[in-house]
């Protein structure tokens, strides 16, 4: 099933996104280079190993991991997080849970889109992706 994500993923729109990190306490200008980056995703699967890497002009990460096992993570706002990720109908959901908190990123494939749907206590943004040539 986490077949369906595999591939390069190009953003495209965003919707409350600066909300978002403003939520999770993200800086001033880390925001504002967050708000102007347009990052692509890719996602790549090697047996029961996933890797989602995010490459922008702002920053790059990488994250290596086992779909249903927890891993270490730190974000591209520098969290220390522990991470798990797993597929629930048919999304990527990717659970982040740090000093008590908790924060969902949720990822959607529908023909050519993914769509980010992320999701820190009632705030919610949403991010648009479309699927490189």
């Amino acid at each position: 099933m986490v077949e369906a994500f595999v591939g390069t993923w190009n953003l495209k729109s965003s919707e409350k996104f600066d909300d978002y990190m403003k939520a999770l306490g993200v800086g001033f200008a880390t925001r504002q280079a967050g708000n102007l980056t347009k990052p692509t995703t890719i996602i790549e699967v090697d047996g029961d190993k996933v890797t989602i890497k995010t490459q922008s002009k702002f920053k790059n990460t990488e994250i290596n991991l086992k779909l249903g096992e927890e891993f270490d993570e730190t974000t591209a706002d520098d969290r220390k997080v522990k991470s798990v990720v797993t597929i629930e109908d048919g999304k990527l959901v990717h659970i982040q849970r740090w000093e008590g908190k908790e924060t969902s990123l949720v990822r959607e494939v529908s023909g050519s889109a993914l769509t980010l749907t992320l999701t820190f206590g009632d705030v919610v943004a949403v991010r648009h992706y479309m699927k490189a040539e």
